[in-house]
This record gives structure tokens, C-alpha cells and sequence, in this order.
């Protein structure tokens, strides 16, 4: 494993920092922060706040997009204040430093880092304020704080006294904060490990949850845009008259990066925004095409110095000249959208310097910062609110179509939902970039690797959002580049190359393309050896149990070596990622038509200590059909710079009926807590892609698999 935490911290810190983004106050948007205003709600923390009535908030620092934040960071906090998960209420915690992400060096959402990162800070946070009640009752009384018991949002007492967190709360607020409160022993948790239902579900069946597509403003307006259909091209002229003169329509606006059309009503607004005519100049984007982009990057792999990923091991050079073969094979992840259901929105209010954000973002700092930046204001005059997020995966980490409505709203002066189109949103994306790699081993006369070189190239995120400097590192590349397997002689070097595409970080990040040709090659290896492909991956991990035990459960529960019926086959892989260990096997066969049919995945997990294990389940079922679509179906094409897949018609999801039966395996672990929210996503594209290889005997190294790269192979 590489520990990649030191440098992205760094990255991301200096970039917040750089933006202007963070902001020490802590200014609550909405209901909340007026009661705090009236005195009715204490807060003890940062994290949680108790009213008068007894009412205990706790806010959650992550932003919730279906990965279950809002339920999984306030178990911690109430594992500790001692309070049952139905006795709370859940909401999101505003720009301000203390919410920082310590994995990430900014107020993020992303890298499956929210429990990592929460695991003790949320836990300590919840004892402070329940040491800080204990406090407040034992002076009120005059008792021995010893003899007071905090539970289930009451302080209990000698000689039956008592009294509600929340009439202690104000008095607490001002007791001394414990820097080094006593936490419980795991052995004791009540609430943390045990299944509890998502708290955000009934708001989400009955509607009341608001994201950021339902966000409503007095005198709000709404906004569409047009962009340039080559990304990265610039408004020459526009002609709006047409739409000036239609129904409802109050402007027609240029920003940086487009043309917006302005109205009382969004389809109002989209109706006039198909008449206004944009000249563009396209830029250097105009000419490129997909296949350009990959033989560009194929082509600086082969070229271009190379990055080393960590210090090679052992002696390389003489391992491949004694090996008695030698097998390469090269393997080419093509680009993705993120294309969330919920397209890309935001409402804006700017009056004056004062600036009110309300929507959907992954990123809170890196919004106030930019929208800071773009109007020129002072980013503690920046109020953000955090609404639900319809699906995230990275996309909503961009701040585009945030800066996007402060514009708006500043030209016209008035509060402005802007709404992208489907079409804006997946023509405008911020694309995971292609990913080549390039793999070699030479094996001994057994056919088990005695050396390996593995080659990454694709193009830095990093670079792009966040200013790493050219020929460094990018841990974001490089992420499950180094596998579990016990191989005396190891090279891992990292290709950077600029294909000009605008690219962003993608559910996975780098594993989804590196797990993919890792494991693929894994399974080459084992085939020129003759070996069943478990066994040997088994050989190699004497003295990796947790890579063994979840390869072994995973491979048992699929009933590995057992018959299958005719005209189906399994495939099997292995990865490490976000802390977490899973082992897949998928069981496939193809359809009339030539297609691959998922039928069956099975996968073991050892995501370390589990806060719920409801959730664990339920980000393993969402990655691994996730998963899916990028081995079996999506890829993005250009023509002459202009993304091909505009709609879900054309970069079709994976259908109820095609999702398969899926069986997970938890292990009960002591260790440190993983992430769950991604891992499962790039397992899954090799476990697929080997079975698919055992099933015809063609290996297809370059995603996605469909009908016709089969026919092909």
C-alpha cells in the first residue's frame, strides 16, 4: 500500500487556503441559526447543539449524497453523548475549519474518508460534550461529578435528582472543554456496529428532503445556460434578441463561460435559451477525439519519462533476464461521466457583498473560496448551505456551476436557481481520464512472477484542480498501482500526460483503472501458468491475511470449483483500497445478442471496525452495479471535441433486471475503520472482465466489454 494521506492533505490545504476558503467562524444558515440567535440552542461543540426542549442537533460535516453520512457520522458522535439515534436530529455543518477533512486538508466529501476520518474526532467530540453536561449538573447540584450518569438525553443523579441535556445545555456551553475526554471501549458500544436505519429515508419518501433542485427562495428566478460544445471554448458573440422579447424572460447574460437566459419559470428560461444564437471560438479542443486522447496517452507511456510510484524492489533488471518468460500486456480504461441523476444546479442571492449559496456540493471551502474569487467579496461574507446531494461520484467536488449562478444572480440582482440540461451536464462534464497501463512480468519455469513492472499513464486531476506541480507525484494516479501479492522484484513508475481533456476525480479515482488492469494481468498469468486462478493468487499472499481471508471467504461463498450451468463461468479479484480489503467473484454468461449477463457477485469485505453495517452493504450493492456500467457499457467519444453522449439514452445505466444477485460477506475486524463507498466499484470491472475471459477464452483489455469488443477479440 502506498500511504498517499500526507500529500493529498497538502495538496488540497494549500489549495482551500489559496482560495480563501476557510473560515473559522461558524455562521449556522436557516432555522437553526435563528434559534441560536433567540438563545433557545447551546452549543457545547462544533458538532452539537442542544436546545432548551431538549431537542439535540448534531451536524454533520459530510455531505450527504446517498453514502449515508447523515446517519453513519451522527452514530459516533451519539455513541458517546449517550443518546438514542431516534432522539436526534441530523444537519449540515457550514463552511468553518474545524469541519476540515484531516485525510483530505479540506472541508471534503470524497476519497472514502468520511468515517476514516470521523472514527475518534466525532467520538471525542460526543464525550466532550457529555463530560461538559456532567460539569454543568454536578456544580448545579453541588454533588461529586462522579456520581452523575449521562443517558438517553437525561443527567441522573444521587437522591433522585435529574434534569434534561437540554437544561444543562446553556451552562455547559460555558464549562472548560476536556481535551482528552475518556472514550468508550468498542466492547461497550451500544449504537456503533449495530444496523440501524438510514435517518434521511422518511425525508426522502415523503419529500420533504430538499436537494438542491428543490431549493426555493422568495423572488427567486431561474436560470439555463448554453456552453460552448468543445469544453473549454469562449462566447465570440451571441445574439438574444429573439429571446429577449419571449414570455416570462427578464435577461439574457454572458458569464465566464457561457450564456445564460434568465426567467420566471425554468422551462420559460430553457425555451428562450434555444433561440439565442452563440458564435464560439472552439479553442484547441475542436480537435480532438477519443481515440486521439488514448493514442496520445499510449503513446507518452511508451515515451515519456517516467515518475517513479515508490523505489523499486529488489533487483528488477536481472529478475527479467533470468525469468524463463517473459509476458506483457497492455490494458486502456476509456473516459467517464459522473452523469449524477440530479444535473448540475445551484441558487445563488448576491446583494451587494453578501452572498447566499444554497445546493448540492461535495466541497464547501472550495465554494466559498471560488465564488470569493469571482466576485471579488470577502469569503466569510459567503453564507453556504449544503443541501442533499442527487448523486455526487466526484462531479459536484467543481465549483463551475456554482461560480455559474453567483454570476447570474450578481448580473441581474436578484436570487437565481440555475439548472443545467441533462445535455449540458453530461457534454460538460469533468471526465475520468483515460488510463493506460502497461504491465510486464517475467515468471520462472512454474509460471509464478518473479519480477513485475507496472506502468500507469493517464492524465493528473490533481494537477488540473489543484496546481501540483509538473513532474510530481500525483497519489491520485497512483492509487492500488502497488497489489498485495508477495513478488520479490517490483518496478511502479507513473506516466503523466496532458491530453487536453478537461478531467476530474471519478468514484474510484485511479483504482477503478488500476485494480482493472492489475487483476486482468493477474489472471493472464495464471492461465500461461495452467493454474487455477484463486490457487494462484493464494500462492502469493503467505503473510497477507487479510488479502487471503477475504480471497477465501469471497471464493467460498461463490461456491469456487463447484459446476456452474452450462454457458456460464466466474471470475475472481482481489484489491486493497481506502484501508479496506475486498475480494469479488462474478458469475456471468452472454446473451443471444452477444452481450455480457451479470448473474451473479459475490464479494467479501473487510472494511475494518464498521459503524453500520446496514450501510457497509448498502455501498457494496450501489458500487459493484456502478461498477458495471463501466465494464459492460460506458465510454465517452468525441467528435471534433464534442462529447458524444448527451443523454442516458446513449450512456445507458444498468437496468433493475440487469443488476445482479449480489452476496456479501462482513468480516468482524478490531482494525481501523476502511472506506466503503468506492472500492466495490473498481473490483468489480476485473472480477467481470476475468470471467468473461474464462467463459470464451478472449481476453479484452480494453473497456468497456461489450457485444461487438468480443466479436472483435
Amino acid at each position: 500500500m502506498i500511504d498517499t494521506h500526507t500529500s493529498r492533505r497538502s495538496f488540497l490545504k494549500t489549495s482551500a487556503l489559496a482560495s480563501g476558503g476557510l473560515l473559522m467562524a461558524i455562521n449556522l444558515p436557516g432555522t437553526l441559526g435563528q434559534a441560536m440567535a433567540a438563545g433557545t440552542v447551546h452549543t457545547p461543540n462544533a458538532w452539537v447543539h442542544i436546545a432548551d426542549d431538549n431537542t439535540i442537533t448534531i451536524l454533520s460535516a459530510r455531505s450527504e449524497m446517498g453514502q449515508g453520512v447523515y446517519t453513519s457520522m451522527p452514530m459516533l458522535i451519539a455513541e458517546e453523548l449517550n443518546v438514542d439515534i431516534a432522539q436526534i436530529k441530523v444537519t449540515d455543518a457550514p463552511p468553518a475549519e474545524v469541519y476540515v477533512n484531516a485525510l483530505l486538508g479540506a472541508q471534503i466529501t470524497g476519497g472514502s474518508t468520511s468515517v476514516r476520518d470521523g472514527w475518534e474526532k466525532l467520538r471525542v467530540a460526543g464525550a466532550q460534550v457529555r463530560e461538559m453536561l456532567i460539569s454543568a449538573a454536578a456544580a448545579k447540584w453541588g454533588v461529586d461529578r462522579q456520581l452523575i450518569k449521562a443517558d438517553k438525553g437525561m443527567l441522573l443523579g444521587p437522591n433522585g435528582k435529574k434534569g434534561t441535556y437540554g437544561e444543562f445545555a446553556a451552562a455547559a456551553s460555558t464549562m472548560p472543554v476536556p481535551e482528552k475526554p475518556l472514550i468508550k471501549d468498542p466492547k461497550d458500544f451500544r449504537i456503533v456496529g449495530k444496523r440501524i436505519k438510514r435517518v434521511d429515508t422518511p425525508a426522502k419518501v415523503n419529500g420533504t428532503a430538499e436537494f438542491g433542485i428543490d431549493v426555493k427562495l422568495p423572488g427567486m428566478v431561474y436560470a439555463t445556460v448554453q456552453q460552448c460544445p468543445v469544453i473549454g471554448g469562449k462566447v465570440k458573440s451571441f445574439d438574444g434578441a429573439q429571446a429577449k422579447g419571449m414570455p416570462g424572460v427578464l435577461a439574457v447574460v454572458q458569464i465566464s463561460d457561457g450564456v445564460a437566459v434568465v426567467a420566471d419559470s425554468w422551462w420559460r428560461a430553457k425555451k428562450a435559451s434555444d433561440t439565442v444564437k452563440v458564435q464560439w471560438d472552439e479553442g484547441a479542443g475542436a480537435a480532438l477525439t477519443d481515440a486521439s486522447v488514448i493514442e496520445s496517452t499510449r503513446q507518452a507511456a511508451k515515451s515519456a519519462k517516467a515518475i517513479e510510484i515508490v523505489k523499486p524492489q529488489g533487483d528488477v533488471a536481472s529478475a527479467f533476464k533470468g525469468a524463463a518468460k517473459v509476458i506483457e500486456a497492455e490494458y486502456i480504461s476509456p473516459m467517464q461521466s459522473h452523469s449524477p441523476l440530479e444535473p448540475m444546479n445551484f441558487t445563488a442571492h448576491v446583494q451587494g457583498n453578501k452572498v447566499l449559496l444554497i445546493g448540492p456540493t461535495q466541497f464547501q471551502q472550495g465554494a466559498q473560496g471560488a465564488v470569493a474569487a469571482a466576485l471579488n467579496v470577502k469569503p466569510e461574507d459567503i453564507t453556504l448551505k449544503t443541501t442533499y446531494l442527487g448523486g455526487g461520484f466526484g462531479r459536484r467536488l467543481e465549483l463551475d456551476f456554482i461560480v455559474q449562478a453567483a454570476e447570474i444572480s450578481r448580473a441581474v440582482n436578484k436570487p437565481v436557481k440555475l439548472l443545467w440540461t441533462r445535455e449540458e451536464d453530461m457534454t460538460h462534464d469533468f471526465y475520468r481520464p483515460v488510463g493506460v497501463n502497461q504491465l510486464k512480468a517475467g515468471v520462472d519455469a512454474n509460471g509464478m512472477p518473479v519480477a513485475m513492472h507496472f506502468k500507469v499513464a493517464s492524465q493528473s486531476v490533481t494537477q488540473r484542480a489543484f496546481g501540483l506541480p509538473v513532474d510530481t507525484l500525483d497519489p491520485f494516479m497512483a492509487e492500488a498501482a502497488l497489489t498485495g501479492y508477495n513478488i520479490a522484484n517490483t518496478q511502479h513508475d507513473l506516466v503523466i500526460h496532458d491530453s487536453g481533456m478537461r478531467v476530474g476525480y471519478w468514484r474510484a479515482v485511479s483504482h477503478s483503472m488500476n485494480v482493472f488492469a492489475n487483476e486482468s494481468f493477474i489472471d493472464e498469468l495464471a492461465k500461461n501458468a495452467g493454474q487455477d486462478p484463486y490457487a494462484y493468487r493464494m500462492k502469493m499472499l503467505s503473510g497477507k491475511p487479510r488479502f487471503a481471508n477475504v480471497l477465501k471467504l469471497a471464493a467460498e461463498k461463490a461456491g469456487w470449483g463447484k459446476p456452474l450451468a452450462a454457458g456460464r463461468a466466474r471470475g475472481i479479484a482481489l484489491m486493497e483500497g481506502y484501508d479496506s480489503y475486498l475480494a469479488q467473484v462474478a458469475e456471468v454468461s452472454l446473451n443471444k445478442d452477444g452481450s455480457v449477463r451479470v448473474h451473479k457477485v459475490t464479494v467479501a469485505a473487510d472494511v475494518g471496525h464498521m459503524v453500520n453495517p446496514d450501510t457497509v452493504e448498502a455501498q457494496l450493492q450501489s458500487s459493484i452495479v456502478f461498477g458495471m456500467g463501466a465494464v459492460l457499457k460506458h465510454q465517452i467519444t468525441l467528435k471534433n471535441g464534442r462529447v458524444q453522449e448527451t443523454n442516458y439514452n446513449n450512456y445507458e445505466p444498468v437496468r433493475m433486471y440487469e443488476s445482479p444477485q449480489i452476496d456479501i460477506v462482513l468480516v468482524k475486524s478490531t482494525e481501523k475503520p476502511g472506506g466503503i463507498g468506492e472500492p466495490g466499484t473498481a473490483v468489480a470491472a476485473p472480477a467481470i472482465a476475468n470471467a468473461v475471459a474464462a467463459l470464451t477464452g478472449k481476453r479484452v483489455r480494453r473497456l468497456p466489454i461489450t457485444a461487438e469488443a468480443l466479436r472483435q477479440a
